[in-house]
Order: C-alpha cells, then structure tokens, then sequence
C-alpha cells in the first residue's frame, strides 16, 4: 500500500506545491507528540518502580486513574477557525467568524501539542487564502468571459442579418443596439425591432451603453455610410498579431498611425473571419477556465484528505479525539464553498451549447481531455530495437573491416558520398534520444513540460514514444549501411549502390510529411508548424516551444551542412557520376555554407526582436546580441577554414571568446537563473529542483568544457580524411548532448518561475478591448 505522503507528492499540482498543506512538517510535530508521549509514560514506569514491586500496587494505579479521570484539567487550547474573512459575492456582505472549542485531555506533553495545533492553524490559513484568491480571480474571469461569449453571440447575429439581406437600413442597426442595451436579443425580437422603430435619436444613447459593455461601436448607421449606401457599423476586436498577415497589418497600421499622426479611433471593421478568430480566443479561454477550475477543486479534495489523514496520526498517536477540529476543517471556505462547482457546470452548459452544438460528448473532449497512458508494448518495441541497432551496427563493422571500406584507396570516395546522409540520421536520432532523456527527467521531478509548452496531453510524446522513433530511425539507418556496404562488396556499380541513401532520405521526407493518421500524425504536424514559424520569423508570434526549438536548431548546424551536401550531391547529379567534388568546388555551395551557418542563429535573433515589440522587455534585445555575435564569430571560423592567415586566426579567437563568454553568461544567469550571489545556495538559486547541489555544480563545468570546442577550428589537428570526418561527428555529437543537458535546466528554471506565480493555467487573450484601453 502506498503511503500517502507519497501518494499526495504524486497527485499535488506541481506549480501550487507551495500553496498545499504542508503535510510532511506536520507529520514531524505528530512525531514530536509520540516521541514526549514516549517520554512521559517511561517516567511514570520509572516512578513506580522507584520502591520495588509491592502487592499494593494494583491498588495504586486503580487510584490513580479514578483520580485523574475524576479531576480532568482544563482545556488550555482553544483551536480557532480560520474562515474568518468576508466574503464580498454574498448579497449582504456578511462576515463569518467561526470558533470552535476542542475539549480534550492533554498529557504532559501539552507543549508539544500546543505547538501542533499552532502549526494546524497556520496550514489551514494558508489553503483558505490561496484557495479564496484563486475562487476569486477564476470567478472575475468566468464573468468576464460570459460578457464576451454574449458580445459574440450578438455580433454573430448582425453579420447573419448582413448576409441575409441585400440592404441593412439605419432602422435595423438601431433596433440592434437597443435591443443589446435591454441584454436580450432573440430573433423575434430583433426582426420588429429591425423594421418598426426608428433608432436615429437614440443611436448615441445606446452607443454608449455598448461601450460600458467592453467594446467601441463606431461609424453608426446614422452618421456614415459605404459607397454602396450600406451603413459602416465596426467594433474593436483585439486579434493578437499570430500570423504573417496580422503582423504585417498592425506594423502598417502603426507606421501609417505614426506618420500621418491620426491614431485610429474607429477599429476595425467586423467581418466574418474576424468573428471566427474571436470565437476560437474565446472558446481557448473556456478551455483554459474548466482547467483552471478542476484544479482548484482538486486542490481542495487533496487538502481535505490531508488534513483527515494527519489528524488521524494525531489521535493514534496521543490517544485523543479530534473530531471538533475536523468539523472546524469541513466548515471552512475551501470545503464549503460551493461557487466553483456551480461555474463549472455554467462553463461546461455554455461551452456544450455555443461550442458543441449541445453534443455533450464533443464537449468533454475539450474540456477534459483523457491523458494517454503509457503503453508497455512501446517500451518493448524500444527493447527490440535497441538490441537490432547494436547488432546492425556489429555486423556493419566488421563488414567494413572486412571488405577494407576504410583504407587510404576507398575511403575517400565512401566517406564524402555516404558520411553526410547517414551523419545526419545519425545526429538527429541521437537529438531524440536526448529528448527522450528531457521527458523522463522531466516527469521523474514533476515539470509541467506538457503546461510550459502548451501541448495536448492526449497527443504530447511521452519518453518512450521519443526513445522508440530514435531508435527505430536508427535501426533503419543502419540497414541500410549495411545494405549499401553489402552491395558494393558484391561490385555493384556506385551510381546504383548510391541510390539507397537518397532512397532512405525520400522514405523518411515522405514519413514526416504523410497525412495519414499513423507514426504519431499529431506531433509531426506540430513540428512542421514550430519549424514554420521558426523560418517566417519575426511574423509570427512566439511562443515557449518556438524559441524552444530555434535553440535546438543553433545546436545543429553540423546536420544543415550535411544536408546542404547530400542535396547538391542528389540533386546535382552526382550520385550518378560518383564526382563528389563537383558541388564543393562551386561558388554557390561556398556561399550557401555561410547561409546556412548564420540561418539558426538569424531566425533566433528574430524571435527576440519579435518578443522585445511584443513585451517591450528589454532583456529580448540583449539576448539578440547574443546570436548576432554567434554570427558573427561562426561566419569568422568559416572564413578562417578557407584562408588560413594569421589575421583571420586572431578573428576568429577575438569573437569566439566574445560570444563565449556572451552565451556562457546568458546560459548560468538567464536562461538557468544561477549565480545568484545571495542565494543560500552557494552561487546557485534558492529554489532547486535536483536534491544534490552538486548536480548543478557539475552541469555549469560541464556546459563551459562544452562551449569552447570550438578551438577545435583553430588547433587544425593533422588527421586523415576519415579521421577528421569522425572527429567532426564527435564535436557535432558533444554539441547536441550539451544542448539535451541544457534543455532540463532551461524548463527547470522556466518551472520554478511559474512556481514563484502560482502559474497553472494560461491566461487566453480575449478579443473585445475595454473601451478605455482605446485611448
């Protein structure tokens, strides 16, 4: 049986651990109850015994116990509730004050008792207040987004109404308005107000009112029409600048803004793709609102629990009842207060009736998604693969030895045609297993990655999905080095013996890009839209996973040169003529290296300018300068590989060490938040995750030794072409362990920051401005 301390670490919400009963500090005072208890009664044992064994004794301790049972002590604890605080939702305002009085016998040990019940008081003050603040804030939002689900519902009968009818006359836009301004606004209602009532002397009143209702209603139907004698009836609606056309949008709304220095007052004009955005923001935030409220009813139940199971310890150990206090438990606000039940079945009825189209089924699959649980059958297939991948990987070798696909005659020619493509599986398939290794750290200390990066738990990869997918790419790439190394043992022609590896770049492409809902459809697609949004930067808007992932690609520039070889070596024609030499002796390819070797880092530096004109925060401009001078020093070393002249050294020695020490800083400082000189931590953080600080000590000395391989470039070992290939896979493969190590870290500290916050759920931007946010 599972002991509940540890069942309640599993089930508690990691970003609100703090705010939780701190059920293993209470557990101590129990024991220091038991432990004076212990005392006690051995003292009393010693006392009796003091004179030797008499036949009185008996008589004694009858005596004893009638007296003490006779003459109980008085109560000297009062246990005081702490549901004491106003409540400002009920009509009258009333305010709740409960005390309730525990009579029971103490012992000796009533100091230890006394300073249980002390603690008991402060644990239960603690997860009232959370629990009222975050009733509260949940309780505001839920009004708030009922206001715009209403606002939405309204607008998306007037643009109904355009569709319907040719012409949409003043009176009707009218009839609209007043008929918002009542709150109610039914079809029958709106057709006669439409067309008996005559709303230009009331336009302006209602107008107003609309906008104490959150939104801008500009441009009536009695002070403007269109060319086509339609009136112009707009509202500001927030789209957040997510995609390409949005962005460019509001950049030119806001230099034209700027330069003819006339600020829209008006907003923009409703349309029915704006109203579907607006739906799908408001529908997220329903979304978001349900989560947010099922964890706050969890909380609950799981501090109810705790307090039952403590006081029950309690009671065993001191031979007392604390029923009283239990009561005083149940009677307080984050037990008895019923509102968040109550929003939730008014979120779960709206969402099924305006979202679902009362299919309560669909609804629930929004609102509670079923986690995917962990199947055996994958940690198998990992098992299988893993065994195939050593084995392949045995039998290629000593084929290769065999058949001397690595003496100074052939290797030049195997190497430079089958190294790139293979290198590249080979790199990306060890970028999964180290991915793998995030998700099972990350589950094994309680980091809310699936939160963090805003994915769908039913479809988020778990760890072993991420192990199988490395290992069964693995798997197939070593077939077919095995195949192409068999083939040509046997003679076969290069020309058709090259044809595999491009044949297993094609199989995978068509794999990843496969529409078919099979090898996990959900995660490929959402890696083909991060990567999109990682080249159209600055376009779009970042999130977490995108920068994320523009991170992972600076640490794999090694796999974008293999795949600029293997494309020119494909596509060129060069597999059929076997001349390798043909694309790297071409300008262009020369020029593209440099391309390629700046794009990670450009695509970087555009997310911080994206998110410095998003946030303002100038932190995003630093970090920026951080890739420009990895820029920088990258294209330096390019340069210096291909003119190795003693300026070009120093170059490359001057901005390497700069933007070492630019990316070591930001790496301890930024991105892992140690280094922090008044921590008690010495030179780390005061909220660790990891138990062992020397984890931590370890990971700074590792990431350091793993920045500088680059003097590498400027120590130009003298080695065979094989060997130089191979030291070159080494470096790149250093490279993408030291970004696997990075990535705990990073999400460790981005955890900890939600923690400090209390962050978990995400707040969804709502798309209907405040009227005084319009200036």
């Amino acid at each position: 049986m599972v002991k509940f301390s540890k069942e309640l670490e599993a089930q508690l919400i990691p970003e609100w651990k703090d705010a939780f009963v701190n059920y293993w500090l209470l557990k101590k005072h129990v024991k220091k109850v038991k432990l004076s208890r212990i005392s006690q009664l051995s003292r009393t044992t010693n006392s009796n015994h003091d004179y030797g064994v008499s036949i009185f004794d008996p008589v004694r301790s009858f005596i004893r116990r009638f007296s003490c049972n006779d003459n109980p002590p008085d109560q000297i604890l009062q246990v005081r509730n702490t549901d004491s605080e106003q409540d400002d939702e009920r009509e009258l305002g009333e305010e709740e004050d409960d005390e309730a009085e525990l009579v029971d016998h103490l012992y000796s040990e009533e100091d230890e008792v006394k300073e249980f019940f002390e603690k008991l008081d402060e644990e239960l003050d603690k997860v009232n207040q959370f629990y009222i603040n975050k009733e509260k804030e949940f309780l505001e939002r839920g009004d708030m987004l009922m206001k715009q689900l209403q606002i939405l519902l309204d607008l998306q009968q007037v643009v109904d109404c355009r569709r319907r009818s040719n012409s949409f006359n003043s009176t009707a836009s009218s009839g609209f308005l007043r008929s918002y301004s009542s709150g109610r606004t039914s079809d029958s209602e709106t057709g006669s107000e439409f067309g008996e009532r005559d709303g230009e002397t009331q336009t302006d009143d209602v107008i107003s009112a609309l906008e104490k209702n959150g939104i801008n209603v500009v441009g009536a139907a009695t002070k403007g029409k269109t060319k086509d004698g339609k009136p112009k009836i707009s509202m500001r609606i927030n789209i957040p600048a997510t995609t390409p056309t949005r962005t460019i949008t509001t950049v030119t709304s806001m230099l034209w803004e700027d330069l003819v220095n006339n600020p829209k007052k008006h907003g923009e004009y409703i349309n029915r793709k704006k109203l579907q955005c607006a739906e799908k923001m408001i529908r997220g935030a329903f979304v978001e609102l349900y989560r947010g409220l099922g964890l706050l009813k969890t909380y609950s139940s799981l501090n109810m629990v705790a307090f039952v199971k403590i006081l029950k310890k309690f009671d065993k150990v001191s031979n007392q009842s604390s029923t009283n206090y239990l009561k005083a438990v149940k009677r307080s606000h984050f037990i008895s207060s019923d509102k968040v039940v109550k929003l939730m079945d008014e979120v779960e009825s709206s969402f099924t009736k305006h979202f679902a189209k009362d299919d309560r089924k669909k609804a629930m699959k929004f609102l509670r998604p079923r986690q995917q649980k962990d199947s055996h059958m994958v940690t198998f297939f990992v098992g299988l693969f893993t065994g195939s991948f050593v084995t392949l990987f045995a039998v290629y070798a000593i084929l290769a030895h065999i058949s001397g696909m690595f003496s100074p005659g052939t290797e030049a020619d195997y190497v430079e045609t089958v190294y790139p493509v293979f290198s590249m599986f080979a790199l990306l398939s060890l970028h999964l297993f180290m991915y793998g290794c995030n998700l099972f750290l990350w589950k094994a200390t309680r980091i809310n990655y699936n939160f963090i990066f805003e994915f769908q738990a039913t479809t988020a990869l778990k760890y072993r999905d991420a192990f199988l997918i490395g290992t069964c790419m693995m798997t197939a790439v070593v077939s077919a080095m095995v195949l192409h190394l068999i083939l040509v043992s046997k003679g076969f022609s290069p020309s058709q013996v090259d044809t595999i590896p491009g044949i297993l770049l094609l199989i995978f492409i068509g794999l990843l890009v496969c529409p078919l809902n099979i090898f996990y459809r959900p995660t490929r697609y959402c890696f083909l839209r991060v990567i999109r949004n990682i080249i159209c930067s600055p376009l779009y808007k970042v999130l977490m996973v995108d920068f994320f992932m523009a991170d992972q690609l600076t640490s794999q520039i090694p796999l974008l040169r293999h795949m600029e070889s293997t494309a020119c070596y494909f596509l060129a024609g060069s597999f059929k003529t076997h001349e390798y030499q043909t694309c790297k002796s071409g300008k262009l390819y020369r020029e593209l290296a440099y391309v390629i070797s700046f794009a990670p880092y450009y695509w970087r530096a555009m997310q911080c300018a994206r998110r410095w004109f998003d946030e303002g925060d100038v932190n995003h401009l630093a970090n920026l300068g951080k890739y420009v001078s990895a820029m920088v020093a990258a294209g330096a070393r390019l340069t210096y590989a291909q003119q190795e002249t003693q300026l070009w050294l120093i170059i490359v020695l001057v901005t390497s060490l700069v933007a070492t020490i630019y990316q070591l800083y930001w790496d301890f400082v930024k991105d892992w938040g140690l280094f922090d000189s008044e921590s008690k931590n010495l030179w780390l953080r005061d909220e660790l995750v990891l138990k062992k600080k020397g984890f931590y000590y370890m990971a700074i000395a590792l990431n350091f030794v793993l920045r500088v391989a680059w003097l590498e470039t400027v120590l130009q070992f003298k080695v065979g072409l094989f060997e130089s290939r191979l030291l070159e896979f080494s470096l790149a493969s250093l490279e993408v362990i030291r970004r696997g190590h990075w990535n705990y870290y990073r999400l460790e500290n981005e955890h900890l920051n939600n923690v400090g916050k209390f962050r978990a759920v995400k707040t969804v931007p709502l798309p209907f401005r405040e009227t005084d946010s319009d200036g």
